[in-house]
């Protein structure tokens, strides 16, 4: 049949006016309409954008078949009776039916949802090319509200793709950029106005040269055979993937591609993810010849040749398919049981699995090291754990992922044996760590959101009611400042990572609930002591400062703030450790993490309180007057949020810890001091030298700045004289 299959194209007016005259209609053997709002969403940005949205198989339609088909019209149509019914949509509904939806606006509910959703274009957003923003969709009263009233459209710089599907002649559009340009000409934005002439013409550019491809079946062909050609694109409504289409070629072979992988599915249950059975053949593909994208899985079909010359045959037959089948379904199995142990690498839940997709890759390279001589298993597996958590920290799994896995695989394989050798990933990860926005984390989908709370799994996580390690069958993250409390005062980052944590659910139940943790902490310290309570909040990674903040009455949108910054300084001390591991198995010299550096400026800074007191015998009034000024009104900021803390600020010590480390100095270099202090320090420019040092590093660790190199040694060397001089 020579005319049975007729490629063909329309711009996108032509296909949105055969939409609103009811030119498609649904075979009653396609699913229902079920894209969620954001794909219609996309779908809209992609077209605007000039991307290629796949082509339609249609078969044009006569009476008969529609009715042997049950044909219905598109969801949510709000033509007259039949309307003008010309194709059968065999593949492509669902975009045909977004589109409709998005450009035509029908007055019903979008799928899975209660509400209508409405489409818009952000003109704001798309003039200052922020794409990702440019193309909304609402379904609240304000969304129909914009719809409805063009003056509530130019202020929101909102244009309603409804307004094109009414349209067709295109008058109304140029009626509404111009009426958009003087909407701003006349209200003082001449960018908003310059921009509406643009518009225009991407509006016209986008409905008249945007073509949608598609293939037309001829009215003839018969429905048996339309059913079969459907069976090939279509299963369940779902496109075939790779794994289909290996499927139906190993059945000449013998091989039952989709029985072996029912029969291996429950060994890798514990990982949620609907292409695991394609992760099983990228195993066995990087294996075999490191790479692992659809064209190389071709290769795995017993027998056949690979190469330009043809000279290589991967698999040579269905056993060895068997064979490694098995094989790569073990890896993956011993791989999953390693990154869910909280020993290792902390995924003690699925949903706490930063990626599936860096699996096969992950298998294989453990299975590599496996393969290694005794004495240099533990080198490799060090290097793997630190490219692990490079990758989870750089997102670096987060999109197409084939040709990362196949040179994450080539460039571990070679660091192996050249220790110099080290993997991008790896690089990228010491650069970044220090810029890393902890804060900003609060998407629980995120594989650095789920790697910090994989760190907290690894730090013993233990539980809250009886200090012993929780049920990871149950356990989950919760905020340790309750959402409430957070939503209540304006809190923005409430849901950061660095407030969750670990938690049993009658955990969170019965001692968080929506308490503050100035409540609920005392009680735990009154049953179990501080020591036991500050225990198991270090398991946490929340430190004995991060205690103290939370512990304060009344606990401010502030002292929340210090207690985020406190937690992401201990939790960026956990990356500096992993950083260390690379460099303790390069047997590189090795500086002490960040936290502990920190802590000894605060030891520093206790001694240096206690001099002063000690040679100030205890009298405030003999502080330099600025110092001393500085101080009160510390004090009375304290005071003013805790009256109760009065008390607590009575010796001369006690005030000088509301004295910043340059205070110190200035008390220490008044000249009515100095001359005390001169023999212990000796020179005074050493004293500024050491001082500054010192301060440059506490101000990057306080403000969480990246710490420069030179810096970081810098204050190493002024710790060691500080601690040699004050015998600390």
């Amino acid at each position: 049949m020579q005319n049975a299959q007729k490629p063909d194209h329309r711009n996108l007016l032509t296909i949105l006016n055969w939409l609103k005259e009811g030119r498609f209609v649904i075979p009653d053997f396609q699913r229902e309409f079920e894209w969620y709002p954001w794909d219609i969403n996309a779908l809209v940005r992609s077209i605007f954008l000039d991307y290629y949205i796949g082509s339609l198989l249609l078969w044009r339609g006569k009476e008969e078949n529609f009715e042997a088909l049950s044909c219905e019209p598109v969801y949510g149509w709000e033509g007259h009776e039949e309307g003008n019914r010309d194709y059968i949509v065999l593949d492509g509904q669902q975009r045909l039916t977004a589109l409709y939806y998005a450009f035509h606006a029908p007055d019903v509910r979008a799928p899975k949802r209660k509400s209508r959703y409405l489409y818009f274009i952000d003109l704001k957003a798309l003039r200052e090319d922020r794409h990702d923003e440019a193309f909304i969709y609402d379904w609240k009263q304000h969304g129909l509200i914009v719809l409805q009233n063009q003056e509530a459209q130019f202020k929101e710089h909102w244009f309603p793709l409804a307004l094109i599907g009414k349209d067709s002649s295109g008058y109304q559009l140029h009626e509404w950029t111009k009426n958009y340009e003087r909407y701003w000409q006349e209200h003082g934005d001449q960018d908003a106005a310059a921009f509406a002439d643009s518009f225009g013409k991407l509006l016209y550019e986008v409905l008249s040269n945007y073509q949608i491809v598609f293939i037309e079946l001829d009215q003839d062909v018969s429905i048996e055979k339309i059913c079969d050609i459907f069976t090939q694109i279509n299963s369940r409504g779902i496109r075939l993937d790779i794994f289909d289409l290996l499927n139906a070629l190993l059945k000449p072979k013998g091989i039952q591609l989709k029985q072996l992988w029912r029969q291996a599915k429950d060994r890798l249950d514990f990982v949620t993810s609907d292409r695991l059975n394609i992760y099983v053949l990228q195993t066995i593909s990087i294996a075999l010849q490191a790479y692992c994208s659809p064209r190389y899985l071709y290769y795995l079909i017993p027998g056949q040749k690979r190469g330009s010359h043809g000279e290589k045959v991967l698999i040579q037959d269905t056993e060895t398919f068997i064979e490694q089948w098995h094989s790569a379904v073990s890896a993956m199995e011993k791989a999953v049981t390693l990154l869910r142990d909280p020993r290792e690498y902390g995924a003690v839940t699925s949903n706490l699995l930063p990626y599936t997709s860096i699996l096969p890759v992950f298998s294989v390279l453990h299975e590599t090291a496996e393969k290694l001589p005794v004495e240099e298993r533990f080198k490799a597996k060090t290097k793997i754990r630190l490219w692990y958590w490079s990758s989870v920290f750089t997102n670096r799994y987060s999109g197409s992922v084939e040709s990362t896995a196949a040179r994450d695989y080539l460039e571990l394989k070679r660091w192996f044996n050249e220790d110099s050798a080290k993997p991008q990933a790896v690089t990228e990860f010491a650069h970044s760590a220090p810029y890393l926005d902890l804060k900003r984390e609060t998407n629980r989908v995120s594989a650095i959101y789920k790697g910090v709370l994989n760190l907290v799994a690894i730090k013993g996580a233990r539980d809250w009611i009886g200090g012993g390690h929780p049920s990871y069958e149950l356990i989950d993250d919760h905020h340790i400042v309750p959402r409430s409390w957070g939503m209540k005062n304006n809190v923005a980052n409430i849901d950061t990572v660095l407030n969750r944590t670990l938690l049993a659910p009658e955990t969170n139940r019965n001692i968080i609930a929506d308490k503050l943790p100035n409540e609920y902490l005392p009680e735990l310290i009154e049953r179990n002591g501080r020591a036991a309570v500050q225990q198991i909040l270090s398991s946490h990674l929340v430190s004995e400062k991060a205690l103290e903040i939370l512990l304060r009455q009344p606990f401010t949108p502030d002292d929340f703030t210090e207690f985020i910054n406190e937690r992401e300084k201990t939790i960026r001390n956990e990356l500096e450790l992993l950083l260390m591991a690379d460099r303790l198995s390069n047997g590189q010299e090795i500086s002490p993490p960040i936290q502990i550096l920190d802590a000894d400026i605060e030891a520093i800074e206790r001694k240096l309180r206690n001099l002063i007191s000690e040679i100030l015998q205890g009298n405030p009034n003999l502080l330099p007057q600025h110092v001393r000024d500085k101080i009160d009104r510390r004090l009375q900021n304290v005071t003013k949020k805790n009256p109760s803390r009065v008390g607590d600020f009575q010796s001369l010590a006690d005030l000088l810890e509301l004295a910043d480390l340059r205070e110190l100095q200035d008390v220490l270099q008044a000249k009515s001091i100095w001359p005390q202090v001169a023999p212990v320090f000796g020179g005074k420019e050493t004293l500024i030298k050491r001082f500054g040092q010192l301060a440059e590093l506490r101000n990057a660790i306080r403000h969480s700045r990246r710490i420069d190199p030179v810096v970081r040694k810098e204050a190493e060397a002024a710790i060691l004289w500080f601690k040699e001089t004050l015998r600390i």
